[in-house]
This record gives structure tokens, C-alpha cells and sequence, in this order.
């Protein structure tokens, strides 16, 4: 199993960025997909979005309306698209074979993240 996040970078306040997330070694159609970040600094990870197989999408409350994570089950490929960001969003971004439900609970695929900062 190996996930591949890109495309994060630096952006001022109110910029956007797409992250993308390549997958292989498993069945894509059938995993759900989450991205959780990690604030610089801090070691807590925290669940930002998920899409299951069905293509349902969900959000944490601070993101909701500004990111959008989409998914292509023919490149086996999951986006986040981040709009009007903020400096609280800076972070390390992961995608993650896992809903958010289970994150507590069991140890998931992760890849080794995008870093994005944000600041003016």
C-alpha cells in the first residue's frame, strides 16, 4: 500500500492551493479516503476531510465550504482542493486509507505528506 501526497507550497491568506494524493498496492474503488493534517509544531493529527467509495464527502467544520476533496477511481487518485485559506490551515497534509471514524481505532496507510504554508 503506498499513498503520495503533492502540491503543497507556501500562499498568502485567502489563496488556494489542490493537493493530490497518488495511491497503489490495494483496491482504490473500494478504500475510503481521508485527509488529516498536522499543525507545525504539535504532534496531533487532525482529521480534515473523507470520501468513501460511495464518493460521500465530509468535512471538519472549519474547512467546510472552503475545501473540496474529490476522487478519480480510474488514476486511483484523491484531491483536496483548498480555497480561501487561512493561517490556521497551515500544516502537514496526509492522506490516509482510512475513515475518519477509525482513525482512533486502528492502524492505517498514510503517506508522507505535503507541507502548507500559510502566511503574508
Amino acid at each position: 500500500v503506498q499513498l503520495v501526497e503533492s502540491g503543497g507550497g507556501s500562499v498568502q491568506p485567502g489563496g488556494s492551493l489542490t493537493l493530490s494524493c497518488a495511491t497503489s498496492g490495494f483496491t482504490f474503488e473500494n478504500a475510503a479516503i481521508s485527509w488529516i493534517r498536522q499543525a507545525p509544531g504539535t504532534g496531533l493529527l487532525e482529521w480534515v476531510s473523507d470520501i468513501d467509495t460511495r464518493g460521500n464527502k465530509r468535512y471538519r467544520d472549519s474547512v467546510e465550504g472552503r475545501f473540496t476533496i474529490s476522487r478519480d477511481n480510474a488514476e486511483n487518485m484523491v484531491y483536496l482542493r483548498m480555497d480561501d485559506l487561512k493561517p490556521e490551515d497551515a500544516a502537514t497534509y496526509f492522506c490516509a486509507k482510512v475513515l475518519r471514524e477509525l482513525m482512533p481505532r486502528i492502524t492505517y496507510p498514510r503517506g508522507q505528506g505535503t507541507l502548507v504554508t500559510v502566511s503574508s
